[in-house]
């Protein structure tokens, strides 16, 4: 499912998605051959672990799952936002990957 959210994703996006390459990047910004690659490994990841949880025995299956699809659904729209409307979500898309940068590092430390 979430390969399939990714295909479905760049096929909106398009040509949009080309328009990377004019934007000016930072030092370490990686080459963009690099993004379908990560993505494609993300997304398969992000499959395997989905397909773990929908089978355990855990009372917080649902929960999991659906906070999963929300997810899947925002990182689905954001391509096809921020490539459409011209870098207007870049703020608080940073903003947001901040905020799950410290949280997850706050998990990681309190576990």
């Amino acid at each position: 499912m979430p390969l399939a959210a990714g295909a479905l994703s760049a096929q909106f996006t398009g040509n949009m998605s080309g328009s990377y390459a004019s934007f000016t990047k930072p030092s370490f910004a990686p080459p963009g051959i690099l993004f379908p690659i990560i993505w494609t490994i993300l997304y398969l990841l992000m499959g395997v672990s989905s397909y773990i949880v929908a089978q355990s025995d855990h009372p917080d299956k649902l929960l999991a799952l659906r906070t999963y699809f929300i997810q899947l659904f925002f990182n689905f729209m954001w391509s096809i936002l921020f490539f459409g409307l011209s870098n207007y979500l870049q703020i608080p898309y940073l903003f947001w990957c901040i905020f799950a940068a410290i949280l997850n590092f706050a998990v990681y430390l309190l576990n």
